[in-house]
């Protein structure tokens, strides 16, 4: 279905309110798709624009006196982020709504200055321009360019109580973010957007008002980004750019007009910023990533017998979501008995499984119901303007609604969730939070119910959008009374900006129609984009039933969403009685869904990291294409593709009856078929087939993506082997965090990062791990670097240490030291042991690893000198290493001495029975140490003619001469002097021995100089 423009769809809606049958068993029940109609701006009042009348310099920014009684404020809160404010006579300017989480901010250094019609306020990233008269903000860029500014013919300013605000554009540039909105473009710019939480059940493309109000979006022009926040609690309108291409305006109903600027130029600098000043999502628990069931008026039979489906047919899943019905009679912190039944919690935990219920912030109006005779006593209830308390109805019927803008009233809500986790709850899920009302105009509370008291009263007006927030907030607290080591799990049907510090959202009520899968992508891309990274769609639609194709293609797209949960509507609200779990569409659909929740478990170390970076920097895990190639014009609207964290594309199918597609490969990168191995450059579209169980998924090059072996659920086995899935082009880095996934000792630093690194160097490839931080006791004990798409090795070493060449991947990935190459596949698998110190070299003959079509004819002579470099590191390397293993031996020499200088009661007869017994082994140490210098002022004289020679047979010969050295030197590897001893004889080549020795000889000379008055001074330390 095509999306109109919502500028055609408000009229409709405006004039029309759309309504929908909630459910069968409450038939007088309406679900209102829209609220009250929008407020226009009174277009002549916006063209009185104001002036500047004084000016005075503040510690961060400047204060201007303007026209009509209004004060302004712009106060520079960074180096690329300003804070703009426009005040009401008497209004105080110090706001700041629940979304700012960071209020204090450093002044950064800045220049001030005042000419003729202009003020400048410059730091070293952005400069603020305002024009005294008429009264409006430019922001440049450090060299100049402007970045956005407002729209003078119109300005910013009030009409009446609505504060408004009208910038420039210009024909290419682009708008994201805006939470969560309707539609199937990426790209909002033409698009008129409202936020007003609304219960839109089974909302289509062009509806305007869903279930969250994030009033944050981003520009882009010119190839650099910027946000802007506006931070106003009340309904807010985006008009982007729909009444003409050279502005765009956003206003609210009512409250102060403050907005923050921030400026990238990239995509990722503004998200990170934005989330620093409305906080980031904390890190979540591992389980929280596998995949969830759910469906209303699941029976407590239904959810077990599912549950143990899963596992017999051992498809992963972590987690059984309770909906509505495990309440009695909907009454909110209860248990109906079948539901508490403790068998049934006993059960589910024996399988393994994580639990999650429902909750609802109406509270049924029933005298001797716990909930309703507490909150009535204390006064908790949300009021009607003359006081009484507002009585709505709900689930329960008639309903009392907690005022949680209340600290009170939020502590009370809290300690209550003890109902829950005496059960075993692991998580909780908020619903109907807009706040829905079924009898209320416009689906919701009338605008003057009021909440809070005194000074803080404000009106449902202005409270909505925060009423879901705060009640997440109230929700997420319950861990730190109850759980207060453990991660809280909180799912949100309703969002302001912030709320992502308190849960992770999913879409509401969809449909199972193709439009809704087609609409999920940039509906999740937007929502990422506004600083919620935790995000879900009900896979397979809520409302309706999908067929199995629709489910097929749905769960192929499910199984790469941040939040992955099938969940579907009551039988009794549809036609078609059809399950939605995985085997309820045959053994193709069954095989299909199987194989693609397998492999979301199979990365869930790269969706765990993907989620450490959102925690970290605001990084979304489900990425429009724009997000990463902002200087790529051909992303800013690519709509049905994504990056599923940092380096897997998802080209899904998401149209009916469709089995092949055309995908847009980002220019700048190389990209590799994940399924063929086909490589392709970026910069253009290809075309693909995609029959039902194919999910087109494209690789990025010089990408490493962290994998283990399935699990049927987060922790059913330890991690011991970590698989570096790698796509080389040049060199790939990877910095793998890991934790235990469940507690929050990470704050107190117990986590571990290793930072990888792959490098193609010559006729070799090189592999590295570097420890950052180790305050974690992993399982891992060994890397698996698996390499795609390079030719057969030669060898496999660390140093002198060979690899041993194994017949299979099982073997490979349980054998530390080895490899395997699957010819078929042109894949090279290596084990590494965790402890390993030692570059991992990856050698090959006679090419570079990789297709030979890359290759040009000057490449023959860069491989001899490749040749040379690399012998020349092995032996810096193996000299580094002899000198630290030197240091570490003379500061335990260094430590012995100190000791024996201290120690008394040595007898003169233990000292010489000492020193005759050191007088042998020195003997000893002679005869090897001639004996070897012989050995090597041979092999010298061949040393030269060896290094020029490149050629295989050469290579086979020095090869075997190696390995013999090596067996005559592990015979002694149990003794220190054999240890020591087969270091020393690791050389390349004979010509590299004698250089070694050489080198040893002057580290003597040297250090016996300085240490020669030591009394236990040995020499002979030097050569072990």
């Amino acid at each position: 279905m095509y999306k109109p423009s919502k500028r055609l769809s408000r009229l409709i809606a405006t004039a029309a309110m759309a309504a929908t049958i909630v459910s069968a068993q409450a038939p007088n029940v309406l679900a209102v798709t829209q609220p009250h109609p929008d407020e226009e701006l009174n277009q002549d009042a916006v063209k009185q624009q104001l002036q500047v009348k004084g000016v005075e310099q503040v510690e961060n920014g400047v204060k201007l006196e303007l026209t009509t009684n209004k004060t302004a404020f712009i106060r520079l809160f960074s180096e690329d982020m300003a804070k703009v404010s426009i005040l009401k006579e008497g209004e105080e300017e110090n706001y700041f709504s629940e979304a700012v989480v960071k209020k204090d901010w450093d002044t950064p250094d800045f220049d001030f200055s005042e000419e003729g019609n202009v003020i400048t306020l410059a730091t070293e990233e952005i400069t603020i321009k305002i024009k005294k008269e008429p009264f409006g903000i430019k922001f440049m860029d450090k060299e100049g360019n402007v970045i956005n500014e407002d729209y003078m013919k119109n300005g910013s300013g009030y009409d009446g109580e609505k504060p408004y605000v009208y910038k420039k554009t210009t024909k290419d540039e682009a708008f994201y973010g805006f939470g969560e909105q309707a539609g199937l473009n990426l790209n909002q710019r033409g698009e008129s957007i409202g936020m007003f939480n609304t219960d839109a059940y089974a909302y289509q493309p062009d509806t305007k008002y869903l279930y969250t109000a994030i009033p944050f979006f981003m520009g882009l022009k010119n190839d650099k980004a910027y946000g802007i926040f506006f931070d106003n609690t009340n309904r807010s309108y985006f008009e982007m750019a729909t009444e003409s291409d050279d502005y765009y305006h956003f206003y609210a109903d009512d409250g102060s007009l403050n907005y923050y600027f921030m400026y990238g130029p990239d995509i990722q600098d503004v998200l990170d910023r934005y989330t620093e000043l409305t906080g980031k999502m904390e890190k979540p628990a591992k389980w929280t990533l596998g995949l969830h069931q759910s469906k209303w008026e699941y029976s407590a039979e239904d959810i077990e017998r599912v549950a143990e489906t899963y596992r017999e047919k051992e498809i992963p899943v972590d987690t059984m979501h309770f909906d509505i019905d495990y309440m009695k009679d909907y009454r909110v912190f209860t248990w109906n008995d079948k539901y508490g039944n403790e068998e049934l919690h006993s059960n589910l935990d024996n399988m393994n499984f994580h639990k999650i219920t429902i909750n609802d912030p109406a509270v049924k109006k029933d005298p001797g119901y716990h909930m309703y005779d507490e909150g009535t006593e204390n006064d908790y209830w949300a009021k009607n303007p003359d006081g009484s308390n507002f009585v709505g109805e709900v689930w329960p019927g008639d309903s009392m609604f907690p005022d949680f803008s209340q600290e009170e009233v939020r502590e009370w809500w809290t300690g209550k969730h003890d109902i829950l986790f005496d059960k075993g709850i692991d998580g909780v899920w908020n619903d109907m939070n807009e706040p829905a009302v079924f009898d209320g105009p416009y689906h919701t509370m009338p605008l003057d119910v009021t909440f809070g008291t005194g000074e803080d009263k404000r009106s449902h007006a202005e409270y909505h959008n925060l009423y879901g927030h705060d009640e997440a907030k109230a929700t997420y607290d319950a861990w730190e009374e109850y759980k207060p080591n453990t991660r809280p799990f909180v799912l949100t049907r309703d969002m302001f900006a912030g709320s992502q510090r308190y849960a992770a959202l999913w879409t509401g009520d969809n449909v199972s129609e193709w439009d809704h899968l087609q609409m999920s992508l940039p509906m999740n891309a937007n929502i990422g984009l506004s600083g919620v990274p935790f995000v879900g769609n009900d896979i397979g639609g809520f409302a309706g039933r999908p067929d199995a194709e629709m489910f097929a293609r749905w769960i192929e797209v499910g199984a790469f969403l941040p939040f992955s949960r099938i969940h579907y509507d009551s039988d009794s609200k549809s036609e078609v009685k059809q399950g939605q779990e995985p085997w309820s569409f045959g053994e193709e659909v069954e095989g299909i869904s199987k194989k693609y929740i397998e492999m979301r478990y199979q990365l869930m170390p790269y969706l765990y990291n993907a989620f450490i970076d959102a925690s970290e920097n605001g990084t979304p895990v489900q990425q429009p294409l724009v997000y990463q190639f902002q200087e790529d014009e051909k992303t800013y609207n690519v709509s049905d593709q994504f990056m599923f964290g940092e380096s897997l594309m998802i080209a899904p199918v998401v149209k009916q009856g469709q089995t092949e597609r055309d995908v847009y490969l980002p220019e700048g990168e190389t990209w590799v078929d994940y399924w063929t191995g086909k490589e392709f450059k970026g910069g253009q579209t290809i075309h693909t087939k995609a029959e039902l169980d194919h999910l087109p998924i494209y690789m990025k090059k010089d990408s490493i993506v962290p994998t283990r072996e399935v699990q049927q659920y987060t922790g059913e086995k330890p991690l011991e082997n970590l698989v570096l899935d790698t796509y080389l082009k040049e060199e790939a880095s990877y910095s793998f965090y890991e934790d235990d996934g469940a507690t929050l000792d990470y704050k107190d630093g117990e986590y571990n990062k290793t930072d990888f690194h792959v490098e193609r160097k010559g006729k070799h490839i090189e592999f590295t791990s570097e420890v950052e931080a180790d305050d974690y006791d992993s399982d891992i004990q060994s890397y698996t670097l698996k390499l795609n798409g390079e030719k057969a090795p030669r060898k496999v070493q660390a140093a002198a240490k060979k690899y041993k060449q194994v017949t299979s991947v099982e073997e490979v990935k349980s054998t530390q030291e080895t490899y395997f190459y699957d010819e078929a596949n042109e894949t090279l698998y290596v084990n590494v042991p965790v402890e390993e110190k030692h570059k991992v070299k990856v050698k090959f003959a006679g090419g570079y690893g990789h297709d030979e079509d890359d290759r040009d004819e000057d490449n023959d002579d860069r491989d001899e000198q490749d040749d040379r470099e690399d012998e020349k590191e092995d032996r810096e390397d193996e000299e580094q290493d002899r000198e630290e293993e030197e240091d570490d031996r003379d500061e335990e020499s260094d430590e012995d001495e100190s000791s024996d200088e201290q120690q008394s009661g040595s007898s003169d007869e233990d000292n010489e029975s000492s020193d005759k017994e050191q007088d042998g082994k020195d003997s000893d140490k002679d005869e090897e140490s001639d004996e070897q210098e012989n050995n090597d002022s041979t092999n010298q004289n061949n040393g030269n003619k060896e290094e020029d020679d490149h050629k295989e047979e050469n290579d086979d010969r020095d090869e075997d001469k190696e390995e013999k050295e090596d067996q005559d030197a592990s015979s002694d590897d149990n003794k220190e002097d054999g240890q020591h001893k087969d270091k020393f004889t690791e050389g390349k080549d004979r010509g590299d021995r004698f250089m070694m020795f050489r080198s040893r000889i002057q580290n003597f000379f040297v250090n016996f100089t300085a240490k020669s008055e030591g009394t236990t001074f040995n020499i002979f330390n030097f050569f072990k």
